[in-house]
């Protein structure tokens, strides 16, 4: 007979906290939170392992919630008794508005800030005077603040390490160890991570004690009903042809992430795809903080179907720290303006909203860096489906991350991607082409171009958008940059190109999105005003849509007053 699973209103969670929850739309608590909320108010140290959507956001943020709340019963004092540990930006600002969504009918109780943006130190100073109940923040921010007295942690309850297998990664480690100095002697501590590696290990030893672990998932990725996962083997310019059929053609449909593995990437897969028409975000550690927020916001509300975020260095980087900020494989550069952000990161812990697809344009450099890839898709109980290209200098990684996801039937969770390149041979012409379009140069001019549109869009504008948010609604980041220049005939796709065994798996379910497709596929029967016809290339079709009889312009056309 099955345990029934225990539900939030038999945790002894206060009902303020218990409406938030309804509010959300938690009819159930997932595995982890079931397991994890009810130690946790037991007042035990926790360290759990799950897989990326599993929900350990909310495992750990509901008990200390009702830490907060149960202390103030008898504590009147004001102090700061949770601190979050997150590795990146991106991850703080998520946590900090779940915190908010949670706290929504006790916000006058529990308050709660975020200081992992990227505000002044000074500017921040009279927030966290005020001593709020629960910081979130970055460890190297955290100690700053510490370091200048600006932050006090004598009375701290609780500590919560998210990620926390990517904290040495990002280089955090001298950062936690001069923290941990500035904690009281007894606190209760959660560590979270989607991966038991060695960090976690050593993390284990100096943060708690005597912990309870929480190993709930045998995989690190949903099932194969849940999550199908692909790879085909392809060189650099088979790559460019196969995602210019899959997002031309749309066989791949819904929201999709495309990882790269380097900044300049990043660009000359964008500047292809506006060469054929498809517009795209980009993300990567260059945009300023708020600009990649309000990117991964907008792309949860649906403004965009395709972001191409670069991973860069942060899972393949030594695990080593260097007391000179250097290393061979991954070099620290100086925070100033235009460099790249130490504390990007989105393939690990942030929450992209119903993603149906991940592409891996670029193989990650590892396994961890694969599954935290795949885990943007997926999440919950929603399906998804991941697919990578692979080069043959990629190949042995490939291997490896094949032989992590046997599983113990002794199938493999990565399957062969069965797609006919040959089919599709017909748009390789128009592939090259817009790849030449695509030059070294023009990547540094779109480079240089965005990260001066999103500084002026994250600075200059910052107080307009706080007085106007529906204004903010209007600012898009998937405008093209064109530094080179868009021919016009590589946006459509003519019927004759199309493969033949493609044209029924393309046919769309409704006649709005069959539309959408006749018109990137330039099968509508075009229809022009009549002040534009003269101006039209295509003058032999009238605006009814009846082909063969072309239009004459009037001999003499008179004046417009």
């Amino acid at each position: 007979m099955e345990e029934e699973m225990l539900q939030f209103h038999e945790m002894g969670i206060d009902d303020r906290l218990l409406k938030a929850i309804a509010d959300l739309g938690w009819a159930h608590p997932t595995l982890i939170q079931e397991k994890a909320i009810p130690l946790a108010l037991e007042g035990k140290d926790i360290l759990a392992r799950a897989r990326t959507g599993s929900g350990k956001t909310a495992a750990y943020a509901v008990p200390v919630i009702q830490h907060i709340l149960a202390s103030k019963q008898s504590v009147r004092e004001q102090d700061v008794r949770a601190v979050i540990l997150v590795p990146t930006k991106e991850l703080g600002q998520q946590v900090h508005a779940m915190l908010d969504q949670l706290t929504r009918y006790c916000a006058r109780d529990v308050r709660v800030v975020d200081i992992s943006g990227k505000a002044d130190i000074s500017s921040q100073r009279p927030i966290l005077m005020e001593k709020p109940d629960v910081v979130v923040g970055t460890p190297s921010r955290v100690l700053i603040h510490l370091t200048a007295q600006n932050l006090a942690l004598q009375s701290l309850e609780v500590l919560v390490v998210d990620e926390a297998d990517l904290l040495f990664s990002f280089g955090f480690e001298a950062d936690v160890k001069n923290l941990l100095c500035h904690l009281p002697k007894i606190y209760q501590s959660f560590l979270m991570s989607a991966t038991l590696s060695t960090e976690v290990q050593s993390l284990k030893e100096m943060i708690l004690h005597n912990p309870v672990i929480l190993k709930l998932e045998g995989s690190q990725l949903p099932a194969s009903c849940q999550l199908q996962q692909y790879s085909i083997q392809c060189e650099e310019e088979d790559k460019f042809l196969l995602v210019y059929t899959l997002l031309k053609l749309r066989l791949v449909r819904g929201k999709t992430l495309l990882f790269v593995d380097s900044i300049e990437r990043c660009y000359r897969l964008k500047l292809f795809l506006e060469q054929v028409g498809v517009p795209a975000c980009v993300l990567n550690s260059e945009l300023p903080i708020h600009s990649r927020c309000h990117i991964i916001s907008q792309f949860n509300q649906g403004f965009y179907d395709y972001i191409i975020a670069s991973d860069e260095h942060t899972l393949s980087a030594p695990k080593t720290p260097s007391p000179a900020g250097s290393s061979k494989g991954g070099k620290k550069q100086p925070k100033t303006k235009g460099t790249k952000d130490k504390e990007y990161g989105v393939s690990r812990g942030v929450d992209f909203q119903n993603v149906s697809n991940v592409i891996n344009f670029d193989f990650p450099k590892s396994v961890d860096s694969y599954i935290h890839r795949v885990g943007r898709t997926a999440r919950a109980n929603n399906q998804g489906t991941a697919l990578s290209f692979i080069s043959a200098t990629e190949m042995p990684t490939h291997d490896d991350v094949k032989k992590s996801l046997v599983q113990e039937n002794g199938e493999c969770m990565l399957n062969p991607y069965e797609f006919k390149m040959e089919q599709i041979e017909g748009f390789r012409y128009r592939c090259r082409d817009a790849m030449r379009s695509v030059t070294k140069q023009g990547v540094k001019e779109a480079r240089l171009r965005e990260i001066k549109q999103e500084l002026l869009n994250s600075e200059k504008l910052k107080t307009f958008f706080e007085d106007n948010p529906r204004d903010l609604q209007l600012l898009r980041h998937d405008k093209d940059l064109y530094p080179a220049v868009v021919k016009p005939h590589m946006k459509n796709i003519p019927d004759y190109l199309v493969p033949e065994v493609l044209r029924g798996v393309i046919d769309p379910l409704s006649e709005k999105t069959r539309r959408r497709r006749n018109r990137v596929l330039g099968l509508a029967k075009p229809t022009f005003k009549k002040s534009n016809r003269a101006n039209n290339p295509l003058k032999s079709f009238r605006s009814s849509g009846q082909g063969g009889k072309a239009h004459k312009p009037k001999a003499k056309a008179k004046p417009s007053t």
